[in-house]
């Protein structure tokens, strides 16, 4: 008779695990039954092995974290399921069309928690790296108020329009960075592979060859005969550029010289105030207290100077100040904002005028890296043009000089 392992809960709802000998595994579900056990999970038993080590390694081994499309997608499946279907029933189905191995194994595990008597924040906590702070933090709120489908369908328009600005940002560096990238390989190209090629023909001239042409070969010798140590050098700075920012002091003084730059620190400013702006408004329409959503942002931020100034909002604000206070005194958010939560905290409507907030950054940095891309792209087509045109004109000044002699 066949072994079949088995989780399952008893009637005080603690984990039992083991195997039980059956026919089929309808009459080793019965059996449990009659044990009062109730089957989280039950399968072919491994020849006497006590919990299937070898599944279990293997899931230790592929278990990896959900994406921020994957996150995305579940929470706005979850919010839609939930309002129909018991959490329960709907985290399982969710997990039954998921088509990612790996999706189905975090989630699973979230099912899991939650048959278990669980709540959902907590079922979460068992995979942490897919779910942050804030996310549980916000469903937990949502348990507590009796309100988790609408704190669900919150969290899903905020987690889209999240993944809307990530795209646009990594749009708004993508094309330049190729195009750049193609430039530059071209014109190593012309400097490694023809011009050498060309000079080779002015070799038995015996003419002085013009100071842009001389600029030229000594800089196509170089790249061929030391390209070699260009590239190490190129990879000891990118070593010593990243040890450096490892360093606090070093990092807060990059992260606060980025902030002062023109054009990129408006973007990096304003793109961090849009989120928080729309991540509070989030919070504050989900009745989560606002001091708890501020301290679990700020370990969100990348930029240091930027999040030494969120953890002075949260000081400040715990010591009993307002956050439109806060962040004037901060002096790293813009205006707008100030003054939008200002008047939201007078009218008693700070979540309405907080999203408003977000949506004018939002639409003012489409229109910035509208203008950027705009004019970014002619400049690298134009700069590209331009060295290419040094080039071709280094080698065709000695053949017009040779023919001016030749002429003579």
């Amino acid at each position: 008779m066949p072994d079949f392992d088995y989780l399952a809960l008893d009637v005080a709802g603690r984990e039992k695990r083991g195997q039980v000998s059956a026919a089929t595994i309808e009459d080793a579900r019965a059996r449990l039954a009659t044990r009062k056990f109730y089957v989280v999970r039950i399968e072919a038993g491994r020849g006497g092995a006590p919990a299937s080590p070898a599944l279990l390694s293997q899931r230790i081994t592929l278990r990896r974290k959900l994406s921020a499309k994957q996150l995305t997608l579940f929470t706005r499946q979850l919010a839609t399921l939930a309002q129909v279907s018991p959490l329960e029933e709907a985290i399982r189905t969710i997990v039954r069309q998921a088509e990612q191995e790996q999706v189905r194994r975090v989630l699973g595990r979230v099912h899991g928690g939650v048959v278990e008597g669980r709540r959902l924040s907590e079922a979460m906590t068992r995979e942490a790296p897919s779910f942050p702070p804030l996310y549980r933090a916000m469903v937990a709120a949502g348990e507590g108020s009796g309100t988790l489908p609408t704190i669900l369908e919150r969290l899903a328009d905020l987690q889209e329009r999240q993944a809307t600005v990530r795209g646009k940002v990594i749009t708004a560096l993508a094309y330049p960075t190729v195009l750049a990238f193609v430039a530059i390989a071209v014109v190593f190209a012309l400097m490694v592979f023809v011009v050498p090629q060309v000079v080779e023909q002015f070799d038995t001239v015996g003419q002085t060859l013009p100071l842009l042409t001389r600029m030229v070969i000594g800089l196509s010798a170089f790249l061929v005969g030391w390209w070699w140590a260009l590239a190490i050098g190129l990879a000891a700075a990118g070593f010593l550029i990243w040890r450096g920012l490892r360093d606090p002091a070093i990092r807060m003084w990059v992260d606060r010289s980025i902030l002062r730059l023109p054009l990129l620190g408006r973007l990096v400013r304003d793109l961090h105030a849009a989120r928080l702006s729309r991540t509070l408004a989030t919070m504050v329409a989900s009745r989560l207290p606002l001091l708890e959503g501020l301290t679990l942002t700020v370990s969100t931020v990348h930029n240091r100077a930027l999040r030494a100034a969120s953890s002075d909002i949260v000081e400040a604000i715990r010591g009993g100040g307002s956050l439109s206070a806060a962040m004037r005194r901060a002096g790293v958010f813009p205006p707008l904002l100030v003054y939008m939560a200002a008047s939201g905290e007078a009218s008693g409507k700070l979540d309405t005028m907080l999203e408003r907030a977000a949506d004018y950054m939002e639409r003012e940095f489409d229109s910035f890296t509208a203008t950027a891309l705009s004019l970014l792209e002619p400049l690298i087509i134009v700069l590209m043009g331009g060295i290419v045109a040094l080039i071709v004109l280094s080698i065709l000044l000695p053949i017009l000089q040779l023919d001016t002699l030749a002429g003579a």
